[in-house]
């Protein structure tokens, strides 16, 4: 019983190494708390004219209509993502992209105190949230994000591959964004080089190391 017992752990280890989530579907706003009171004249005033070329760039793809902002999906449907700017845990959805690599959309999806990114896919309006931009390979099969910030604490690179109408999560790294500020690039398909410079002093050389992808499939940490 315990030979086949780790058998199965074994099998089970690339499943979970490679994580596939199936998203979530757009919510409409349950305002809880009360209205962000900068929410509409920041909105007015800097962030929809600041979108509005975005928009323009992808007619008739997207549009929005006041804190609605809707995306056309395949077949002739559509999506809409509404604004919920209220309490603690308020968000808001602004367009930044078409990704032809991904057949997503990228929406900057700024919170209170937080911020994100929601992938929106083209085929099913399904939305997966992740803490970066979206940086390819060259190869596009996979990318990048890179999370680094103090505030929120953050410090995380990840690594995602499409995977049906979903996305798998291939691997995640934790970077020391406490005290150094970090960015990733991609030199090959399966390297990507990360280097990190010291918050209190940006002319001190910081962290450097590589990830490579193995034979294995799986992406493994080297250098200091």
């Amino acid at each position: 019983m315990f030979a086949r017992l780790v058998c199965l752990a074994v099998l089970l280890l690339p499943i979970l190494a490679f994580a596939q989530t199936t998203g979530e579907a757009p919510k409409a706003c349950a305002p809880n708390g009360a209205l962000n009171p900068t929410y509409e004249s920041e909105s007015q005033k800097i962030e929809w004219p600041q979108e509005a070329p975005r928009l323009r760039a992808d007619v008739p793809n997207v549009s929005r209509q006041g804190d609605r902002l809707r995306l056309a999906l395949d077949g002739g449907s559509s999506v809409v993502l509404q604004d919920c700017p209220y309490g603690d845990t308020g968000y808001q959805y602004l367009y930044e992209r078409y990704d032809d690599p991904g057949r997503f959309y990228v929406v900057r999806t700024p919170r209170l105190d937080d911020f994100t990114w929601t992938l929106v896919m083209k085929r099913t309006g399904r939305l997966f949230t992740v803490q970066g931009a979206p940086v390819w390979a060259s190869d596009k099969t996979r990318f990048l994000t890179v999370a680094c910030s103090l505030q929120p604490a953050r410090g995380t690179l990840s690594i995602f591959a499409p995977s049906g109408d979903g996305l798998a999560t291939e691997a995640e790294f934790e970077l020391p964004c406490a005290t150094e500020s970090c960015s990733a690039r991609w030199d090959f398909e399966s390297w990507i080089s990360v280097a990190c410079t010291p918050r209190d002093d940006p002319g001190r050389k910081g962290k450097e190391f590589v990830l490579m992808r193995g034979r294995d499939v799986k992406w493994n940490r080297f250098g200091r």
